[in-house]
């Protein structure tokens, strides 16, 4: 009699489902995430694996706990963290946006900084995880409500970047050819869903 196998635990997954041209926004509690072409589309978890779904139900979790509104966008026709943080920022009522990229790398931004500033960056993405994309979620609503919250703290890895570099510029050049010249941001809704690995 052979040991019992057991089913992979399910796993949360999501889908974009695209509304149409992506507007600004009006409310002046509203935080935008924008997602990068890749992100929930040609890939489906972070760098380390951490799945897309998780770091949405995480980022809109952090916003929603501060009381703030959040709505989501792609962004299609870059890979480059600080124009699509930075194009979020114009779409956001409030001005406050983060920007996600497939593999992890996260940003905030405001409307009024030049493109390749920022209030707060995440560079490292092998070292994010579901916790730290809540706070960054709760940082971005704050800012949005004209607080001035204190940057999320993250770890602080010098190794990170030897050891996923080589993964990281795979996933890169993945991105970039998933970029849609010339398409305007969209916005989409999500749909969580329960599916099964394996």
């Amino acid at each position: 009699m052979g040991t019992p196998t057991t089913s992979p635990a399910p796993e949360r997954t999501v889908r974009l489902r695209e509304l149409g041209p992506a507007r600004r926004g009006s409310r002046p509690d509203e935080v935008v995430i924008a997602v990068s072409p890749a992100f929930a589309d040609f890939f489906t978890k972070t760098i380390v694996d951490v799945p897309h779904a998780e770091v949405l139900r995480q980022l809109l979790a952090g916003i929603e706990e501060q009381g703030v509104t959040a709505r989501i966008v792609r962004v299609r026709d870059t890979a480059d963290l600080a124009a699509i943080a930075h194009t979020a920022a114009q779409l956001s009522g409030s001005g406050i946006a983060v920007g996600v990229l497939a593999r992890g790398t996260t940003m905030i931004h405001q409307k009024d900084l030049p493109r390749l500033s920022n209030l707060e960056l995440f560079p490292q993405s092998p070292l994010l995880d579901a916790q730290v994309f809540r706070r960054i979620g709760s940082n971005a609503a704050q800012y949005a409500k004209g607080e001035s919250p204190e940057p999320v703290p993250t770890r602080n890895d010098q190794m990170a970047r030897p050891r996923w570099q080589a993964k990281a510029a795979l996933l890169h050049l993945k991105e970039v050819e998933c970029i849609e010249a010339g398409r305007d941001p969209v916005e989409v809704e999500p749909a969580f869903e329960l599916s099964r690995a394996g």
